[in-house]
């Protein structure tokens, strides 16, 4: 008995057979496909693919856990890629160079995987800024250096006065001094002393004048033949000229080694700032007990110079001594007075300045007879 080859009828039932499932493997990977395309192609998937497939496509940069995660300001292009295009494009990543590191939050403390930093967002970028680190830094930095930069109480600039070591604190002109020497019109010698009691001679007090009146010159400086263009003082004697503070000898001589007299201090101030001068001049001059030694072409200006509180008198008020001369002390209380008059330094209180309401107890009744002589021979006193 021989064998046969098997029937062709049973060879080609395996061949159909095998062709079925060929077909339904075919289908079954088309449908897959048709699932992930259509999960990919939605615009807000909730599924999460960058972490499988960052790594596949920049392993270099993919996120491990406990990793310290950098913190760029993402660089948004121009030209945005379609909705369409994968999120996880290589050709158009942009990464910072070196960015800084920040310490990681919870969330990659547990092991949970982040986006990879190199992918462009899928979303059109919104209108408003992104925050970056560059700009909440120079914000910060801007914030706090505000309250250092502008002061919220605004500082005197006027320096302390200077401690001279023969200037004691009980010295009767002490305050005057403080003023003139803190403001540089008054200065002292190089030991650190002031010599308060140093007379005065015309060149030094034309200095003074110069430092404590800031005025345009109004009349043309004399040249004195006495006063060379070298002199240390010519140009503050040129401005006391012209501006009417002090006046020349005859044969055009300023004499500036000679020591100024306390009427001639007072007289000086009265002519440079051009005060009135008063009607009842006797009246006021009564206030001194040594009116009588007041030069006669010096009474009217004695007179504005008392009403105007420019007199200083030490140690008593009422003792002028017009003829002294004057110390460095009283040149500095009677310049102080001339600024408080023109209104560039407040008043200070001293019983050594010289009131019209401090007249002595002996003169007011003299004063309350001349009234009453002139309203008599007006006609309208009655007892």
């Amino acid at each position: 008995m021989t064998n046969r080859p098997p029937s062709e009828s049973e060879s080609s039932q395996r061949t159909a057979l095998g062709f079925d499932e060929f077909i339904a493997i075919l289908v079954a990977f088309a449908t897959i496909a048709a699932i992930l395309f259509w999960s990919l192609s939605r615009r807000d998937s909730s599924w999460n693919l960058n972490g499988l497939l960052s790594p596949s496509s920049t392993p270099s940069r993919s996120v491990q856990p406990n990793q310290v995660l950098p913190f760029p300001t993402p660089k948004v292009e121009p030209n945005a890629a379609p909705n369409n295009v994968l999120p996880s494009s290589p050709p158009e990543a942009v990464v910072e160079p070196n960015p800084p590191a920040f310490p990681t939050n919870s969330a990659t403390s547990s092991g949970a995987v982040l986006p990879s930093t190199q992918v462009i967002p899928t979303q059109s970028p919104q209108p408003q800024t992104p925050l970056s680190f560059s700009a909440g830094l120079e914000s910060s930095i801007t914030s706090s250096a505000l309250p250092l930069v502008t002061p919220t109480k605004q500082k005197s600039i006027i320096p302390p006065p200077i401690a001279f070591n023969d200037v004691p604190n009980n010295f009767w002109g002490k305050r005057f001094i403080d003023v003139l020497s803190s403001r540089g019109i008054l200065m002292g010698f190089p030991d650190y002393s002031f010599r308060p009691n140093q007379p005065v001679n015309r060149a030094e007090f034309a200095a003074i004048l110069q430092k404590a009146f800031e005025q345009e010159p109004s009349k043309t400086a004399i040249a004195f033949q006495d006063i060379s263009a070298k002199f240390w003082a010519t140009s503050a004697i040129d401005q006391a000229i012209s501006t009417g503070f002090l006046k020349g000898y005859p044969k055009k001589t300023f004499k500036p080694q000679q020591n100024i007299t306390r009427v001639q201090v007072l007289v000086a101030l009265v002519s440079g700032l051009n005060l009135k001068t008063p009607t009842s001049q006797n009246q006021i001059l009564s206030v001194y007990k040594d009116a009588k030694d007041i030069p006669t072409y010096a009474t009217s200006k004695i007179a504005a110079a008392t009403a105007n509180g420019l007199v200083v008198n030490y140690p008593n008020p009422q003792i002028l001594a017009p003829n002294k001369v004057a110390t460095r002390a009283e040149v500095a209380a009677m310049i102080h007075q001339a600024l408080v008059k023109r209104g560039k330094l407040e008043g200070i209180s001293s019983q050594n300045i010289v009131r019209l309401s401090r007249v002595s107890p002996k003169l007011l009744p003299t004063r309350k007879q001349n009234l009453k002589g002139n309203l008599s021979r007006r006609g309208s006193f009655q007892q």
